[in-house]
């Protein structure tokens, strides 16, 4: 939780490039041209050095000790290797990053070069996430990924051979096309892989996204037609579950799937609400009050619109969080780990009263089946996390009740 202004620090760097912008996406990235990766880096590099003279303006503390970086996009290993290096140096000359952080970058397979790939490695990535989204080769094209299984897997082997072992894999349930079928096959591919994490989307069908646009005005474009419906969507989330479990990769959190030990760290800041700066276009920080004992949080996001960020727009989002809204977000963060919420930890951080009012809204969700508890802890339960913005929509309106 964000209490300690000793905590270390995650460190999230959006980077919006893209050679093909997929159908599903709804990220604020896209296809540019090359010559905007180095003014986009000379601007990352201006708000890491900028970083600590930002926050202390805005009575926030930002930690020195970075533990997590995650380099998130769009796809970061389309720049050039002299870009990161440059953005790797100027991150470590503003930050004191430990020697076991996790550092992980996301890449697109088939678009990985071997200099970028050195690149990273001697920058000290230590994780890959790969976008794959699916092993089948007509459900990827469909989509508008530039790959097939064979170069997903030929990937795969790539980053071992140069010593990354640390690889998660993204698969997304309801792509165009897709059957049982087909999806058992995705997920009989990921197995095998012996990868030690995976990530499971079920597809957002909603107006920030192409094909999201043409599912809800019925339209045929990106095969939009060929969409499965919520129930079998539903259900292929459920046969993941079981089929990654029988794997050995077990579900810790709603979409994320590991092998002991081998949780995402950066992730679980998020849902921990521990301290995280992100730098680059709409990209999130939350960040403690440098008052001691003050008790608030600071949350901002900067802005989506490339030029807007190139040109130093201040971040569009920035307020401080008072204790409602922070109860508020323990609850729909912390429910989405298969761990849940523990009661008394709450109580201690938000007082009795505010925990009375999250009982009686939990005990209304159990009785839906939605929740589960033990009298320690509250978790969702399997229908709960296939209905999950439901339950966390009630505890959205929790502190306005109350």
């Amino acid at each position: 939780m964000v209490a300690s202004t000793g905590e270390s620090l995650g460190l999230y760097i959006s980077i919006p490039f893209c050679r093909s912008k997929c159908t599903y996406c709804n990220f604020a990235s896209g296809v540019y041209p090359a010559s905007e990766h180095a003014r986009y880096v000379d601007r990352l590099v201006e708000d890491l050095h900028s970083a600590r003279s930002w926050a202390e303006r805005l009575g926030a503390h930002l930690p020195r000790r970075v533990d997590t970086v995650y380099l998130g996009g769009g796809t970061p290993s389309l720049l050039a290797p002299e870009l990161l290096t440059r953005l790797f140096a100027a991150l470590r000359a503003e930050f004191d990053v430990d020697t076991d952080a996790e550092i992980t970058v996301e890449v697109a397979p088939g678009q990985l070069s071997d200099a970028t790939l050195a690149a990273l490695v001697a920058a000290g990535i230590n994780r890959v996430s790969l976008g794959v989204q699916s092993f089948i080769d007509p459900e990827a094209a469909t989509s508008g990924r530039l790959h097939n299984r064979a170069v997903a897997l030929n990937e795969i082997k790539r980053l071992r051979a140069a010593g990354i072992a640390n690889l998660n894999v993204d698969l997304i349930a309801g792509l165009s096309g897709q059957s049982f079928a087909s999806w058992e096959e995705s997920l009989t591919v990921l197995a095998d892989c012996g990868v030690p994490h995976a990530s499971i989307y079920m597809l957002e069908v909603d107006e920030e996204s192409r094909l999201g646009r043409e599912v809800l005005s019925g339209g045929a474009r990106y095969h939009a037609a060929l969409v499965p419906g919520d129930d079998a969507i539903a259900q292929m989330y459920t046969m993941a579950i079981e089929r990654l479990s029988r794997a050995g990769l077990e579900q810790y959190e709603i979409s994320n799937f590991s092998r002991p030990g081998m949780a995402s760290r950066h992730n679980l800041r998020y849902w921990q609400r521990r301290p995280y700066l992100g730098v680059g276009l709409d990209a999130s920080s939350l960040l403690a009050e440098r008052e001691t004992g003050a008790g608030r949080v600071l949350r901002t996001t900067t802005t989506d619109n490339l030029q807007q960020y190139l040109a130093g727009r201040e971040p569009v989002e920035c307020a401080w969080l008072e204790a409602d809204k922070q109860h508020e977000e323990a609850w729909f963060l912390g429910l989405r780990l298969n761990a849940g919420v523990n009661l008394a930890e709450l109580e201690r951080e938000f007082g009795a009263a505010r925990l009375a009012a999250a009982r009686a809204m939990v005990a209304r969700q159990m009785e839906t089946g939605l929740l589960c508890s033990d009298g320690k802890t509250v978790q969702l339960t399997a229908k709960g996390r296939l209905l999950s913005n439901e339950v966390f929509q009630e505890f959205l309106g929790l502190v306005v009740e109350s």
